[in-house]
């Protein structure tokens, strides 16, 4: 079987970010498949949601073949499933951090080597990777969630220069504080120290006020369909007013006055 319109597939589609991109994209004129750890059933949602687990090969593999099996291509890869974890880096186990790498990461690396050989006999295809303005700033208490963006940062980069000569393109969304479900069901760190009770207090006091004031889901599945359709994509594309002011000061700001910034925003020493 195959589909005239072109076909995108979303990973985490069960609520927040992947979900408003689903619907996006279906106004769009996309053929759309979601995915979660859980599948749906039919009409609960406007596009299909599959089961598929980002951590786990075999999941992958099969979610895959059942798109390509329905519509014979997929055009658009939107890898937007994660988790994260809050709190000191001294805090998590290895364990913990081994969790966030293989959703995070390694999670995008499954989906996308199992997606790339289908765009690749296609001669076309768009990948976009949902990372986040921790993938450009560090922020405290946000180590293992940062390092996993800041993996995605350099993975994608490098991986746009080796597919273009095969015409898909490689693109990165990188949202600030958003109101969804992912943001207000975060996890904490396993193992927690009193030594940073007092800076961990201030910072989610700071973190709360930041996002009772952050970006909508619908504004960020916004910026993902204009990466989706735009002809000549950019490689990056911020997407809320924190996310933008941050890149901003990053490149242009000296590290001492960015620290005192970030510092005094948070309530640290």
């Amino acid at each position: 079987m195959t589909t005239e319109k072109p076909v995108a597939l979303v990973t985490g589609a069960s609520s927040g970010i992947g979900e408003a991109a689903a619907n996006n994209l279906l106004a769009a004129g996309y053929t759309v498949y979601g995915t979660s750890r859980r599948s749906a059933a039919a009409g609960e949602r406007p596009f299909p949601l599959l089961a598929l687990d980002v951590t786990q090969d075999a999941s992958v593999t099969a979610a895959i073949a059942d798109v390509q099996r329905r519509e014979g291509r997929i055009d658009l890869l939107v890898n937007n499933a994660g988790i994260s974890i809050m709190g000191a880096a001294e805090e998590s186990s290895i364990e913990q951090v081994r969790t966030v790498f293989e959703t995070n990461f390694h999670g995008v690396v499954r989906v996308t080597n199992a997606v790339l050989p289908i765009m690749r006999r296609q001669g076309r295809g768009r990948i976009l990777n949902i990372g986040s303005g921790l993938g450009l700033i560090p922020a405290p208490f946000n180590a293992y969630y940062a390092a996993t963006k800041h993996a995605l940062e350099g993975y994608s980069e490098s991986l746009d220069h080796e597919v273009r000569g095969f015409g898909v393109r490689v693109v990165v969304i990188e949202p600030g504080t958003t109101r969804t479900p992912f943001e207000t069901n975060t996890a904490s760190s396993d193992r927690p120290l009193a030594d940073y009770d007092a800076l961990r207090a201030k910072y989610f006091a700071a973190y709360d006020a930041a996002l009772a004031g952050g970006a909508t889901a619908q504004s960020v599945a916004t910026t993902i369909v204009l990466a989706a359709r735009a002809a000549k994509p950019a490689l990056r594309y911020t997407s809320g007013k924190d996310a933008k002011q941050g890149a901003f000061a990053r490149r242009f700001l000296p590290r001492a006055m960015f620290d005192r910034i970030l510092h005094k925003q948070f309530g640290l020493a």
